[in-house]
């Protein structure tokens, strides 16, 4: 390709400008950088605000810095709808508050290790980015309940919220939160050590369409806790209770009896869980005669990570549906067939009815063995057990 020096190389000549600006929409970042050093036709294509709705830098952590945010803020302006600064961790509060002012549209955010921030940011969020659907936090340590008032007041369309390791949030934010954002779907809480069942009960009263929950490590909570969660929010699909070390069987009984859409538990110790509570949740009728709602469909049959909310990478996975070695299953009813996936990673002893040849086709730990589980995914002897027939339920236990 050549160009003249009057910038009017034969592409520029034949193309259109609106089909190069579609043509560039399509590249990534690094790409649209080089061509806009081509001539200074390219430069205004490529830097056109239409092309950077979409933006994740954490290939550039180790270089982003607050003066870099705020170049891209003016430069996107209201096209921009993503942005990742996941690991930036020279980003502070002045920088993102120049972000939020000049990009009002942004609808998925994610600020995870961007431990400079503090509740200022999530005010200027609040202030000015009213469209915000997603918003990650993860390890901002700095945030408290003030953040999650302001957040509840200005982005009441919010569907996905991570708080893990944000460890000042108290029930009083959680209330707070719920009381504005009321139309949450994922909420993941893992490491807010302080929170307790009161929090959950808030949850309840106000996040009827929840779907995916993390609790890992919030120690304080109890059956009484789940059990109001449960009773609030029957659209539950994905919950992880590792860490919860007060629950017992009152807890699985009431994910059987009010949450018929379960598809992932996560268990991890919880040493007080037992076989009969694992059967009963199998077992139960997946929706109460008359009811609107239908078992969802069972999930792909590989091993999908879910690390994107799972309390342990190594360990979240969906187990597949169909037998390791090809065997069909003895029919076990009845059973909740849109309880597609249950597991526990926590102590525990070989059921009965084990089958010590199904142990060849178990999912293996792609991870580093030192991954939150401590390898138990891997290291530990692992047993398949049935539970049901057809779209198979299975429950994959690890005895240490």
């Amino acid at each position: 390709m050549v160009f003249s020096n009057n910038d009017e190389g034969l592409i520029n000549k034949k193309l259109p400008k609106e089909l190069l600006l579609r043509i560039f929409s399509f590249l990534d970042i690094v790409t649209l950088c080089r061509c806009a050093q081509i001539s200074k036709a390219w430069n205004i294509l490529a830097l056109d605000g239409s092309n950077w709705q979409r933006i994740d830098l954490f290939n550039f952590q180790t270089d982003v810095e607050g003066r870099v945010v705020e170049n891209i803020s003016k430069r996107c302006g209201g096209f921009l709808r993503k942005l990742s600064l996941r690991g930036c961790i020279g980003v502070g509060d002045s920088s993102l508050k120049t972000f939020a002012q000049n990009c009002r549209n942004i609808e998925h955010l994610n600020l995870n290790g961007c431990t400079k921030i503090t509740d200022s940011t999530c005010y200027s969020l609040s202030r000015f980015c009213s469209k915000l659907k997603h918003l990650d936090l993860t390890s901002c340590v700095s945030i408290t309940n003030s953040s999650l008032k302001g957040i509840s007041e200005g982005c009441r369309h919010l569907e996905y919220l991570n708080l893990s390791w944000c460890d000042q949030i108290t029930k009083d934010g959680v209330e707070a939160l719920v009381r504005g954002c009321r139309g949450l779907r994922a909420l993941l809480l893992r490491g807010c050590t302080q929170l307790e069942d009161e929090a959950l009960k808030h949850i309840q009263n106000y996040c009827h369409e929840l779907v995916s929950l993390n609790l890992q490590s919030c120690s304080r909570v109890t059956d009484d806790g789940v059990v109001q969660l449960c009773r609030g929010c029957p659209r539950l699909q994905a919950l992880c209770l590792s860490g919860c070390g007060s629950l017992t069987d009152a807890s699985l009984t009431a994910l059987a009896l009010n949450c018929p859409r379960l598809q992932i538990l996560e268990a991890a110790r919880c040493s007080h869980l037992t076989d009969a509570g694992f059967t009963l949740l199998a077992r139960h009728p997946s929706a109460v005669p008359g009811s609107a709602s239908a078992p969802l469909s069972t999930p792909p049959c590989c091993p999908e990570p879910l690390s994107s909310w799972g309390c342990c990478d190594s360990a979240s996975y969906r187990i597949p549906h169909q037998p390791p070695c090809g065997e069909r299953p003895t029919p076990y009813p009845p059973r909740n067939p849109s309880v597609a996936k249950i597991y526990t990673l926590g102590p525990a002893r070989p059921r009965e009815g084990v089958d010590e040849r199904r142990t060849r086709g178990r999912p293996q730990c792609p991870l580093p063995r030192d991954c939150d589980s401590k390898g138990a995914c891997s290291d530990a002897p692992a047993h398949w057990v049935t539970v049901g027939a057809g779209d198979v339920s299975w429950v994959l236990v690890n005895s240490y």
